[in-house]
């Protein structure tokens, strides 16, 4: 049985909604972002206990399609930003409607009616916070930096990078309050 869980951005989240699931008592398959596939039903009951105990970490169960869909998109491209950027150089409506074997359009206008934006201006805030994660750790440079996500150039990196956040990448790296945002709350 495949339960669909909101707010699952990392490797960390799939532990913990693991964990949770197993201190339950609930057998799985497998902890993917955004689902879980359990290895048995389970009762109508038992998944408000799931809930229940997940919303303590942040997580949420999603029953209704529209909901799923949204989280999957916001799964796949987390994984691609952060965990897969040597597939960045793919045109993301093409990854996405292949990925959910659905028309990007559709996609799309689910996504900017319930999300208030389109599905382009959620990939670009989680690029600019892996460019911001980059340059807190300061292991590469700017350059290095618009390569790794395939930026066409350190100007359009800089360009996005000011315009989602007020600051040019190097004012950022001066800054002592470096404002990193958690991913799910993009």
């Amino acid at each position: 049985m495949k339960l669909y869980v909101k707010n699952m951005v990392c490797n960390r989240c799939k532990m913990v909604v693991g964990s949770e699931l197993e201190k339950l008592g609930f057998q799985y398959h497998s902890v993917e972002l955004g689902e879980v596939d359990l290895k048995s039903e389970i009762s109508d009951k038992q998944k408000i206990e799931i809930d229940f105990h997940l919303q303590k970490f942040g997580f949420e169960l999603i029953d209704d399609r529209k909901s799923r869909t949204i989280e999957k998109i916001k799964s796949l491209i987390i994984d691609l930003v952060h965990h897969q950027d040597s597939k960045l150089e793919i045109n993301l409506s093409v990854y996405l409607a292949t990925q959910l074997a659905q028309e990007y359009s559709v996609l799309t206008t689910l996504f900017s009616e319930v999300e208030g934006k389109t599905i382009e201006q959620y990939f670009i805030s989680q690029k600019v916070e892996k460019v911001k994660e980059l340059i807190v750790y300061d292991e590469l440079s700017l350059s290095e930096i618009s390569d790794k996500l395939k930026y066409s150039s350190v100007a359009h990196l800089s360009n996005q990078f000011k315009k989602v956040t007020g600051f040019t990448p190097s004012y950022f790296k001066q800054l002592k309050d470096k404002r990193r945002l958690k991913i799910d709350e993009l």
